[in-house]
């Protein structure tokens, strides 16, 4: 991907599921994976009310946690790392936007 643009593929996910969060792909994975949020939850090593509340937006996880859960589900950390921090980044209303480079 581009740093300047957007994928086709990532255009055509965000606007089937909305702006593409941490929570909201961790979510799409344990629903494509259909496991519930208690077998996701022992998957990633949480407990199921800490897994609800970062799929619901009340917690954050922290870069360290976003490159744990990336191993452990086999995915790309560099990407799991990226959204973790654009979260953060948005969480805090500044209008910046991270680059997979930034984030490695």
């Amino acid at each position: 991907m581009t740093t300047k643009k957007k994928s086709e593929a990532m255009k055509f996910l965000e606007k089937l599921a909305g702006k593409l969060t941490l929570p909201s792909l961790l979510t799409a994975i344990r629903q494509g994976e259909e496991m519930s949020q208690v077998e996701f939850a022992e998957l990633l090593g949480v407990s199921r009310q800490y897994l609800c509340d970062i799929e619901h937006g009340r917690r954050t996880i922290s870069p360290k946690a976003a490159a744990a859960f990336a191993k452990k589900l086999r995915y790309s950390p560099k990407q799991f790392v990226r959204l973790c921090l654009q979260d953060l980044v948005n969480r805090d209303g500044l209008k910046l936007k991270i680059d997979v480079q930034d984030a490695a």
